[in-house]
C-alpha cells in the first residue's frame, strides 16, 4: 500500500510557532525532504526528533523526487519541509507535489506561517485583493520583462527579496512603477521584526546609507485608477458617500475612494463619518 506525502510548515523566524501536530507529523513519518537538511537538523533538535533526512532542493530535485515517489509508493510515509514557511511556494516542494498527484500518491497538508500571508496581514496594506509575485529572476532581462507585465495591475503585489538584492530591486521597480506606496516588512516573528512603509524615493533614500538586513517581502499598492487631477477631497468624499449608499461600509468607502484618488483614507473617513 502506498505511503502518504505530508507538505509541513516549518517557523519563519520563531521556532513556538511550529504546531503540535506539525512536530507530531515529523516524528511519525518515515523520512523527511529537506530543503537544507543542516537547517532541517536544528529544528528536529529542538523538538528532540530523531528522523532520516533526504535533501531536495532546486538543482537535485527531478533526479531526487524520484527516489522520494518510489519509496512512498513502496510505503513508507515522507514529510516535505522547506527552510522556513510553507514548502511548494516560491520552493521547489511544487514539484515533488505535482509528481506525488501525477503517480496516484495521496497528499495532506500540515499548515503552518507562510511570509507573505503574514507580510501583508501586518503591513497595513489593502489586502482584500493581491497578487503573489515571489522572487524576481536575477536575469536582467527577465526581471524587467516581469515587472513590465504587472506594472498595470491593480491589485496590491507581493514580492520577496533578499537583503543583498533590495536596493537593486527597489530601483528597478521605481523605474517601472513609478513612485508608489510600498511597505517593506523584515526578519518576521524574529527579535527585530520591522515594517517600513514608504514610497518608492522615501525606501531607496533610506538605504542609501543603511545596509538591508534580513529576508525581505515588498509590498507594493496597486495601480491607481486615472482620475482628473483636479479632483477635490469633497470630490473624494462624494464619490465615497455614492458607494455608502448603494450598501458598502463607510470603511470600505474610504479604501475603495482612496485607491482611485489622491487622498488618504483616514482624511476621507474622517469627512464621512
Amino acid at each position: 500500500m502506498s505511503g502518504i506525502l505530508y507538505v509541513v510548515g516549518t517557523p519563519i523566524g520563531n521556532l513556538n510557532d511550529f504546531s503540535p501536530r506539525a512536530v507530531e507529523t515529523l516524528a511519525s513519518v518515515d523520512f523527511i525532504a529537506a530543503e537544507d537538511t543542516r537547517v532541517t537538523l536544528k529544528l528536529l533538535n529542538h523538538f528532540d526528533i530523531k528522523k532520516e533526512m533526504v535533501s531536495y532542493f532546486e538543482h537535485n530535485k527531478r533526479q531526487r523526487g524520484e527516489i522520494i515517489c518510489k519509496r512512498i509508493l513502496d510505503g513508507e510515509n515522507c514529510a516535505i519541509v522547506t527552510d522556513a514557511g510553507m514548502p511548494a511556494i516560491s520552493d521547489p516542494g511544487e514539484d515533488l507535489v505535482a509528481l506525488c498527484y501525477e503517480l496516484g500518491i495521496e497528499v495532506q497538508s500540515v499548515p503552518g506561517p507562510t511570509a507573505f500571508a503574514t507580510a501583508l496581514a501586518i503591513s497595513g496594506m489593502p489586502t482584500g485583493r493581491f497578487t503573489f509575485e515571489g522572487f524576481l529572476s536575477v536575469n536582467k532581462k527577465s526581471r524587467r520583462e516581469h515587472l513590465e507585465e504587472v506594472k498595470d495591475e491593480k491589485r496590491t503585489m507581493i514580492f520577496y527579496e533578499a537583503p543583498h538584492k533590495l536596493i537593486y530591486t527597489l530601483n528597478d521597480m521605481r523605474k517601472v512603477f513609478g513612485n508608489r506606496n510600498i511597505a517593506l516588512v523584515r526578519e518576521l516573528t524574529k527579535i527585530h521584526e520591522q515594517v517600513l512603509r514608504f514610497t518608492f524615493d522615501e525606501a531607496i533614500e533610506y538605504y542609501s546609507d543603511k545596509s538591508p538586513k534580513g529576508e525581505y517581502v515588498i509590498i507594493i499598492e496597486g495601480k491607481k485608477e486615472d482620475v482628473s487631477e483636479d479632483i477635490t477631497l469633497e470630490g473624494a468624499v462624494e464619490m465615497a458617500k455614492s458607494l455608502v449608499e448603494k450598501g458598502m461600509s463607510i470603511n470600505n468607502a474610504a479604501k475603495e475612494t482612496a485607491a482611485q484618488t489622491p487622498f488618504k483614507k483616514g482624511d476621507i473617513y474622517k469627512a464621512l463619518i
